[in-house]
């Protein structure tokens, strides 16, 4: 089974930049989407063998998540401890599926925003996110991915030293990212390439960032760690363009 997530700033913007040509080459079972900054019915998406769900914001041009899969799931959760104790109102950030054998969970995980000012918020919100990833992993196996916001290690960005609590990589992001992982679930990335260097998947548009590859490791595929002996690709689709994020891959058997 494979897997695609990617954050494409704005699914409008990016469709008129190859994004139909690029979704049928990276051929994925499952194609999860983040920000893509719409409401419904701004867009007649659909893929042929594939079913769609969406999380749209209220706010016009925010947030926004999608799933196509072409695997059909059993049905669609609602995720209430998030949308109750979290959100003033619907973000968008969340699609939740129960498959077969797995669960999967795609997030648009909340940046902390300049000078941390959104932080608070950003952490109840892991905190609730990772009570609920736990109590669905006591039924089956999680998959969780999407932009998570937060560079977990230094070698998941290019300057840690100067980028030291900004907003992605404070030590209360990165603790929230070692707290989920020592829950029971592992960075699919980081088990098969633990030590490899220059891998990113989010560039800013300023100072040629991409072109010099200064980037950060932001994007996830997340498992519950009893299936990661399953993984058999982890991959980070840098040659693929249209967004300041590139596509990051799983391929997993379950």
């Amino acid at each position: 089974m494979k897997l695609i997530s990617w954050n494409v700033n704005g699914l409008r913007a990016v469709y008129q930049k190859d994004f139909v040509k690029n979704f049928k080459l990276l051929d994925a079972d499952i194609f999860c989407l983040q920000e893509t900054k719409m409401q419904e019915g701004q867009l007649d998406a659909r893929f042929e063998g594939y079913e769609s769900f969406w999380s749209f914001a209220e706010k016009k041009g925010y947030s926004g998540t999608a799933v196509f899969t072409r695997i059909r799931p059993l049905r669609r959760l609602d995720v209430p401890v998030l949308d109750s104790e979290v959100f003033p109102g619907n973000e968008g950030r969340i699609v939740a599926l129960e498959f077969d054998k797995f669960f999967l969970v795609n997030c648009y995980t909340p940046n902390a925003q300049d000078e941390l000012k959104r932080l608070n918020f950003r952490l109840k919100w892991e905190k609730c996110l990772r009570q609920y990833l736990m109590q669905l992993d006591a039924e089956k196996p999680v998959l969780y991915c999407g932009d998570l916001n937060v560079a977990h290690q230094e070698i998941d960005l290019k300057n840690p030293k100067t980028n030291h609590q900004n907003p992605g990589f404070s030590d209360e992001e990165r603790g929230e990212m070692t707290a989920l992982l020592a829950s029971g679930f592992t960075d699919t990335f980081r088990h098969l390439y633990p030590t490899l260097t220059d891998a990113y998947s989010w560039w800013s548009y300023r100072f040629h960032a991409r072109e010099k590859n200064t980037g950060w490791r932001i994007d996830y595929f997340i498992c519950s760690s009893r299936v990661a002996p399953q993984i058999k690709a982890a991959t980070i689709h840098n040659e693929i363009f249209g967004s300041d994020h590139c596509p990051v891959g799983l391929e997993i058997t379950l």
